[in-house]
């Protein structure tokens, strides 16, 4: 199917690639089908591009390449949402914003994705520990810097 963005024009992607999310995104619940690229082999960083709006992009990335003790509390009804027998079949991923010179991540927010299914869900966390612009990375960092801390 083609998917139409404003960053990297008119795309073709498969239509197993579509993630659903059937309650859409905080600040968008309309916008509910989404397709993840990635930039490079290497990437650590994505793009979460909404199918349905050429607009609507999320750069988004797995938080515990930066912190190795954030995890995801997923309730039973959660599960069953998401459709998700075992939590290997999950991967959750943080909307990456930046601030100043630093790349932050909505870890309050996460994305809960279903693999399997293609299915996702954008859970709001209670802990205080985590924050809405929680610091990741330093812009600009140097290649080893970067790696030592992630």
């Amino acid at each position: 199917m083609e998917v139409r963005t404003t960053r990297f024009g008119v795309i073709e992607i498969a239509e197993d690639r579509v993630i659903t999310f059937p309650s859409g995104m905080l600040g968008f619940p309309e916008h509910r089908r989404y397709c993840l690229l990635q930039p490079g082999e290497d990437a650590c960083f994505f793009w979460l591009q909404c199918v349905d709006d050429a607009d609507l992009a999320f750069v988004v990335t797995d938080p515990t390449l930066f912190l190795q003790d954030y995890s995801v509390p997923i309730r039973a009804e959660q599960m069953s949402s998401l459709g998700l027998s075992s939590l290997d079949d999950a991967q959750v991923f943080v909307i990456v914003n930046k601030v100043d010179d630093e790349l932050t991540g909505n870890l309050q927010g996460p994305l809960v994705i279903n693999t399997i299914a293609k299915v996702g869900e954008q859970m709001v966390l209670a802990e205080k520990r985590w924050t809405t612009r929680h610091p990741l990375i330093k812009v600009g960092a140097k290649q080893g810097a970067s790696a030592a801390t992630a």
